[in-house]
């Protein structure tokens, strides 16, 4: 049996656009379907990024901590911030350590009685806004080490951009889903294929719910009650 010995297989922008006019029974034919689509197709990025962790988009990110300073802003692509670690002494093999930070409520933050309180940091929380995100440290760094701040954050998914042949920021395993999350966006608006968006939405639907469990962490989870009296 001969095979193309070839792993590589992917569509570009215009590719997938493609497909998913076909999936429509129609043509891409002018610019401003072409212009269409590539809204369309931002807009599914973003409803993916709403739906939970894209696996693909966790990107590590790293700050000094400055005494007396709790709040920093992180990259300007993250989404939402996955982990968080505190880590001493920084590049030394032999005394290199990290210190994981559990996750806080604003509120339960708000409620801490001392927020000047300076120490090596056990807490954060993650404060967004319109423009940016940004992780609150408490208690406030001290001056006594040299504190670097280690996050995992999602990643928000690239735009398409303008140039047809680039790729979509999206693993090969994602283009099945992609190009029927792009065709039942344009079914919806074109009074032609309206008779197909109940089986395109299906198909959507089955593609979107095949690849986000495979695309998901598969290590065991331990739950362990925490225990401790928060501000103590």
């Amino acid at each position: 049996m001969t095979t193309s010995g070839t792993t590589t297989f992917n569509l570009d922008i215009s590719d997938i656009m493609e497909e998913a006019y076909d999936l429509c029974g129609l043509e891409l034919r002018s610019g401003y379907s072409y212009r269409g689509a590539k809204r369309a197709l931002n807009l599914v990025f973003l409803e993916w990024q709403n739906k939970g962790l894209n696996l693909w988009t966790v990107e590590q990110g790293s700050a000094t901590l400055i005494a007396g300073t709790s709040s920093y802003t992180i990259d300007s692509s993250a989404l939402d911030v996955v982990d968080v670690f505190v880590r001493t002494d920084a590049g030394d093999v032999d005394k290199q350590f990290d210190q994981r930070l559990n996750r806080i409520s604003r509120t339960e933050y708000n409620h801490q009685s001392n927020k000047l309180t300076q120490s090596k940091p056990t807490q954060f929380y993650v404060d967004k806004d319109n423009d940016s995100v940004k992780i609150v440290v408490w208690s406030t760094p001290d001056d006594n080490q040299t504190y670097s701040l280690i996050y995992d954050y999602v990643k928000r998914i690239e735009d398409v951009g303008n140039i047809a042949s680039n790729n979509a920021e999206v693993p090969a395993r994602y283009l099945p889903c992609l190009t029927y999350a792009l065709a039942y966006n344009l079914a919806c608006k074109s009074p032609e294929s309206l008779n197909r968006v109940p089986m395109i939405k299906q198909r959507y639907d089955e593609l979107w719910r095949d690849v986000s469990e495979a695309d998901r962490e598969k290590a065991s989870v331990r739950f362990v009650p925490d225990l401790s009296i928060s501000g103590y």
